[in-house]
């Protein structure tokens, strides 16, 4: 019997070790002689595995682990023999590892070189190589010999702009297709698919128009992409020997992304000339496009979805659904009863402890919001009557991201004990077209809070949730966004910021990394909008800031260094607002450590209990 008890202090069979332990990382998966081998984390490394075995095939202390473009992707590959071919997290060199033999390495020492995207196309071992050399930093797409000596084992076939990625071989290696970009623009911004003959002398050709993304190349000699030059990601085909492309069934949803990381695939090709491809509104899905149209493939995911590998009509797919945890999916897109979890894809929590996605569309001061609302449900408790429960809003990060439905272990330990949640997809978003993306351009730190903010606004005036205990989490820009929120406006009792951007213009730079001139399309270039760094970032306003705050920050970030959180940290100390700091040492740039997990959970879950007055498992978080 259900026993009436103040949200917040629901008793939840989820621990934070049990959540910690739910959240595994999954990087890519393939087929190799018709065996899915797969990368996941393990113990805060990533490895690879093969189907059939319990055992990593990369024991301690290998990690899987490419720091290109800083934020990595595509650290592994596999060859038809079954050799691994990944990038060591330690040295960043390319190693290869044969069944039954120790890894080898197959580039050089070079503490310059950084590789990510691998894959195999063609027969052929294709990276980004990203180098740090005296005149700047310089990428290119390269092959990379399996055999042979060390010091001749790279070979450049492409450059001539600031970044590239997702290179494609065509069947018979006689063309190269892939990603380029120059800043000041992201990859979201425009972004060429690029082709050029490894036989004769051309010089590349773009065949994408916008943002393009994942060239791939048909067992004819086709040329599938995606592009949003219509406002949504679609796919395209150029026939062979064509430098002109037709859409390929045409939709208001996107096949493609932000390409954050390598890596990323969002549609695959079949032999017979099928197409199995991601659709994203909001919530993801699969559609089967055919000569005759397209069909829904059923499957419980709805979250991160990528199309990893096919074989035959046999497809790995990867991502999470509102009742299934992440993981590596095989399907049979001639037959749904075949599909079945290869690995993670399995909870072990009774589903009437997991809370149900809601979406919302609100008004906000710049057009419409999406969000989504996971109420707290536990079946062994109930509210005290008269009483609501109280919500955290989580905010993404990028900024240019999006959250979809999916079953979170983060999400779950706050609903099963009586806590609400609500992620909000600000404007600036990916998964609701290129118009909605662009409310951020030169906008950040005002069309995100406001968004924030008209979420929390929604919320209070919904009668669902307690008006005076609205809390707002976020990480990264997120974090950026949580404490200009709670600096503008007095509707959040509490902020949960995890390494934050707090100064905007002390993060600016000119260097050459991957978001190096980010900041140029989301505030406006520097010097001209110097002005508009000091007023949009939060550490200008934090005198506004009264409500409780507990920041968060992993020692190592190379993105978001500590000396941001530190400064936020000493503006609220030095304004006496009750704030708690703790550093993760060793963490970088989103925590991966099971014990940081846990601790960070706690810490969290702690600071509600302190803020909103319920007693919990885990003590008040104390604060200075």
């Amino acid at each position: 019997m259900a026993r009436s008890l103040p949200y917040g202090s629901w008793p939840s069979p989820i621990s934070a070790a049990d959540a910690a332990a739910g959240s595994a990382r999954f990087d890519g998966a393939r087929f190799v002689n018709g065996e899915a081998f797969w990368a996941q984390s393990v113990a805060g490394r990533m490895t690879v595995f093969r189907e059939g075995t319990a055992e990593p095939l990369l024991p301690e202390p290998w990690n899987v682990r490419s720091r290109l473009h800083m934020y990595g992707g595509g650290a592994w590959s596999a060859g038809a023999d079954g050799t691994v071919y990944f990038v060591e997290a330690s040295d960043q060199r390319v190693w290869a590892l044969t069944p039954g033999t120790e890894p080898r390495p197959l580039t050089p020492v070079d503490e310059t070189a950084t590789y990510g995207g691998l894959t195999m196309s063609a027969g052929l071992l294709l990276a980004v190589r990203e180098r740090r050399l005296p005149a700047g930093i310089d990428r290119d797409i390269v092959t990379i010999a399996t055999r042979g000596d060390l010091n001749d084992s790279v070979m450049s076939l492409a450059s001539g702009t600031d970044f590239v990625a997702q290179p494609a071989l065509s069947p018979d290696a006689a063309n190269l297709a892939w990603v380029g970009w120059n800043h000041p623009d992201m990859p979201w911004d425009r972004a060429n698919v690029y082709v050029r003959s490894l036989i004769t002398e051309n010089h590349p050709f773009s065949v994408s128009e916008g943002a393009g993304v994942q060239p791939q190349w048909s067992t004819r000699g086709d040329l599938f992409f995606a592009d949003d030059r219509t406002g949504r990601w679609n796919l395209r085909a150029t026939p062979a020997g064509s430098a002109s492309s037709l859409p390929v069934a045409p939709v208001d949803a996107d096949t493609g992304g932000a390409l954050w990381v390598q890596g990323l695939s969002w549609f695959r090709l079949l032999d017979d000339g099928r197409v199995l491809a991601v659709r994203t509104d909001g919530r993801d899905r699969l559609v089967l496009i055919t000569p005759d149209g397209e069909r829904e493939i059923v499957t419980p995911l709805s979250s991160g979805v990528m199309v990893e590998d096919v074989d035959g009509t046999r497809v790995l797919v990867s991502g999470a659904g509102e009742a299934v945890p992440g993981g590596v999916w095989l399907l049979d897109v001639d037959d749904a009863a075949v599909l079945r979890p290869i690995a993670g894809g399995v909870t072990t929590w009774d589903a009437s402890v997991l809370p149900q996605a809601e979406p919302m569309k609100l008004e906000g001061p710049h057009g419409d919001v999406h969000a989504f609302f996971y109420a707290p449900v536990n079946p062994t408790s109930e509210p005290e009557a008269g009483k609501l429960p109280p919500v955290m809003i989580m905010v993404h990060g990028g900024p240019t991201d999006h959250t979809s439905p999916a079953l979170s272990p983060t999400i779950t330990y706050f609903t099963s004990r009586g806590i609400a949640v609500c992620e909000v997809n600000y404007g600036g978003s990916t998964g609701y077209g290129r118009a909605y993306r662009e409310r951020l351009r030169g906008q950040w730190g005002v069309v995100d809070v406001d968004d924030v903010i008209a979420a929390a606004d929604a919320l209070a005036a919904s009668g669902r949730v307690d008006p005076e205990r609205i809390a707002v989490r976020g990480g990264s820009a997120g974090g950026w966004t949580v404490l200009n929120a709670l600096a503008r406006s007095d509707r959040f009792a509490a902020g949960i910021a995890r390494y934050p951007v707090t100064d905007a213009r002390a993060l600016a730079s000119d260097d050459g990394e991957f978001e190096s001139r980010y900041f140029d399309g989301l505030i406006g270039p520097l010097p001209e909008a110097n002005d508009l760094y000091v007023e949009r970032s939060p550490l200008t306003h934090a005198a506004k800031i009264s409500s409780p705050v507990l920041l968060e920050q992993g020692s190592d970030d190379p993105v978001v260094p500590q000396s941001q959180a530190e400064a936020i940290r000493d503006a609220l100390a030095a304004n006496s607002v009750p704030h708690a700091y703790v550093l993760f040492d060793g963490e970088g740039h989103g925590f991966r450590k099971p014990e940081t997990l846990i601790a960070s959970l706690e810490a969290e879950l702690g600071l509600l209990a302190t803020v909103f007055g319920f007693e919990t498992d885990v003590p008040p978080l104390a604060l200075s």
